[in-house]
């Protein structure tokens, strides 16, 4: 008898950061979860997580209104549906509902995690099957102080957690956010890389003066120096620097990143499931950069550990991720929801085992986390 979609909960969890964590929009001391209980008539039960940045900081979706649109809008279309029907039910969200995509990559995880459970078979499975069980992982820098970033980068490599990094600037004038990069990358020489991310802070003059100063100090990578929406200008900057250029809020999903590639784009795409709807979406992503020759980088939108395990299941499916990952959210947060953290060493992470997820909710944690109202 095929299971049906019995009953969806949503719950909002607030987890405070090891430190404060600056970015070019806001500076972050809590992160906020939306956690997703999908419970089927089988007695199968499929968890996800919604997660952004600062609120409505970064992007048109704010916890609480990923929380409100599961349940008053979305949720509604899925309960009494075939459970293990996932395509019809992607499709379902689609015709009826515009955007939310962080929402609907937080039910998209649910109902995979518990058909792997069903099934017994992990996320990847579902997938297609895994390629690597360990995956690079890079570690942002986001302190806003040179001498503790610079301590902490050290620190970093010395426990064999990371040896590439990720600076946040934007928020600075140029100058000062090229002069404090730069002196991170000297400090650190040829032991690790160095990486920038402009967050969409600057305009395309600007963005040319800074991306000269920071590829003549070394810098491997510059993600997003411009608005999302400035396409020809990416392509242009694309152009311009030997450094490549990598594109993150200016891809959300396919049909972005076609435009980019037919338009003459080179360098790298962020994948992030949240940006592309879940899985399948942040998948078909990747597979036209893939054709169009363009890098793949496994981003983030800091996601706690059950967001962060679902984006290591796409990720382990894909041949190669030129740029690694930047999958470091649970390492950001002081505590966990999950009865076993994910397993970071040798400057990466395993990928979890057993079913679905291959994570278990501290039912304990989850209660004392969880916003009371």
């Amino acid at each position: 008898m095929t299971p049906l979609i019995e009953s969806i909960e949503t719950l909002l969890v607030d987890l405070p950061t090891i430190r404060p964590h600056k970015l070019s929009m806001t500076t972050m001391a809590c992160q906020t979860m939306v956690i997703v209980r999908l419970r089927d008539s089988d007695g199968i039960e499929g968890l996800g997580e919604g997660t952004t940045i600062g609120g409505l900081a970064y992007g048109p979706e704010s916890p609480e209104s990923i929380k409100r649109n599961i349940d008053s809008y979305l949720a509604p279309l899925l309960i009494g549906q075939p459970a293990d029907s996932l395509n019809a039910l992607r499709a379902r969200l689609a015709r009826h509902t515009r955007g939310n995509m962080i929402a609907k990559s937080a039910l998209e995880t649910a109902l995979l995690d518990a058909q792997g459970k069903r099934l017994g078979l992990p996320v990847a499975a579902l997938l297609g099957g895994a390629r690597q069980a360990h995956l690079p992982v890079l570690w942002t820098l986001a302190s806003g102080d040179t001498a503790r970033d610079i301590d902490e980068a050290f620190q970093r490599l010395e426990d064999r957690r990371h040896c590439d990094f990720k600076l946040k600037i934007g928020a600075n004038p140029v100058d000062r956010d090229v002069a404090h990069v730069a002196a991170i990358k000297e400090a650190l020489g040829d032991r690790a890389g160095v990486r920038v991310d402009v967050n969409q802070a600057w305009d395309e003059a600007t963005a040319v003066r800074g991306i000269a100063a920071l590829q003549e100090a070394g810098i491997a990578l510059i993600e997003q120096a411009i608005p999302a929406r400035e396409h020809a200008g990416l392509i242009r900057l694309a152009h311009r620097f030997r450094v490549p250029m990598l594109a993150d809020e200016a891809v959300q999903d396919a049909r972005d990143g076609f435009d980019l590639a037919a338009g003459g784009f080179s360098g790298a795409f962020a994948l992030k499931i949240a940006k592309s709807g879940g899985l399948h979406g942040v998948l078909e992503l990747a597979h036209v950069a893939q054709a169009a020759g363009i890098g793949l980088y496994g981003g983030t939108l800091l996601e706690g550990t059950i967001g962060t395990a679902a984006s290591l299941h796409a990720w382990a499916t894909l041949p190669e991720l030129a740029w690694g990952t930047e999958m470091f959210g649970p390492l950001l947060l002081e505590d966990d929801i999950v009865e076993t953290p994910l397993r970071y060493h040798d400057f990466g992470v395993e990928l979890p085992t057993g079913p679905g997820l291959g994570v278990r909710l501290d039912e304990d944690k989850l209660a004392h986390y969880s916003r009371k109202s």
